[in-house]
């Protein structure tokens, strides 16, 4: 390693030149800046307004859900007092209290606790929908990419998209011979549709210019779809996954009201048998809940994979 030596006398022979008196101004008038202390008034005020733009910030985005779930609650308990049997926030809330101490009960194969069900459910989602996605994306792709493949998919999507998942649900069971797996076939079927279509819409508004530039560059399939369509595509993909998780979500529950077992579609129909209404109100608001946490899920996923 080689040191660096400075000349004392060039050093003071070219502070003391009057070419830098400019620079040794400057100088000292940021350090000065630097170094002197700040009022204390400036700083509560720039601390009150902060506070002040933040306490706006958390009334404009806070205040209105918490109006919208406060007019829901009137009218529940409006209507609670002129429906004979409907019960009223007050005594649902109760319930949930008392429900929620203990979710992971076992009593019996159809007597357990809200936990097991919700995770049953949630299992039985991640199945079909990771079904659905290991298939419907990648055949996205190939309808998007290739007209021919496109034309000859369009009748069979166009014919079995429309149909109700609950209609498919007699297949799964008279295939499967189990309910189970016939629940995860209805969601299978029903979650498929959106990664399609998404995927392909996505391949196909793809700028024909990039194809061009790959072609030119002669890269191969697999080239052109992991370096050209998936980063122009993945906003398509999410938002098609998105939307197959809120279709799966909603299908699951009825699926399992028809198959029965451990399930929150059994619980809500079990708890119905039983003429418990606010079990089935509380299941109303789990289902809501898990869903929505899904999906937000889902939105946060797609915010940390943006190209």
């Amino acid at each position: 390693m080689s040191a660096v030596s400075f000349d004392s006398e060039k050093l003071a022979d070219v502070l003391a030149s009057p070419q830098t008196e400019p620079i040794k101004k400057d100088i000292h008038v940021k350090i000065v800046a630097a170094t002197k202390p700040v009022e204390p008034a400036l700083v509560k005020e720039s601390l009150a307004s902060r506070t002040a733009g933040l306490g706006k910030e958390l009334i404009i985005k806070g205040v209105p859900p918490i109006l919208g779930l406060a007019l829901l609650v009137a009218l529940w308990a409006v209507a609670s007092k002129y429906s004979e049997g409907l019960p009223d926030p007050l005594k649902t809330w109760e319930s949930a209290v008392q429900l929620f101490s203990d979710p992971f009960y076992q009593k019996g194969p159809n007597d357990q606790g809200i936990g097991w069900n919700i995770l049953a459910s949630l299992q039985r989602v991640g199945i079909g929908f990771g079904l659905a996605a290991a298939i419907g994306i990648p055949l996205g792709f190939i309808i998007g990419r290739f007209e021919f493949i496109s034309r000859m998919f369009a009748p069979i999507i166009s014919l079995l998209r429309p149909v109700s998942p609950l209609a498919w649900l007699p297949i799964g069971l008279m295939v499967f011979k189990a309910a189970s797996p016939a629940s995860i076939w209805v969601i299978f079927i029903s979650a498929i549709w959106p990664m399609i279509l998404n995927t392909a819409a996505g391949v196909a508004q793809v700028p024909q210019d990039y194809l061009n530039v790959a072609r030119v560059l002669k890269l191969n399939e697999w080239k052109v779809v992991t370096k050209i369509l998936f980063p122009a595509v993945l906003p398509h993909v999410l938002t098609g996954v998105r939307l197959s998780i809120g279709v799966a979500w909603l299908v699951i529950v009825a699926a399992e009201m028809l198959t029965g077992g451990v399930g929150l579609g059994f619980w809500v129909w079990d708890e119905w048998n039983n003429l418990n209404v606010e079990h089935i109100i509380i299941a109303i608001f789990v289902v809501g809940i898990v869903g929505l946490l899904l999906e937000q899920a889902l939105m946060l996923l797609a915010k940390r994979f943006q190209y």
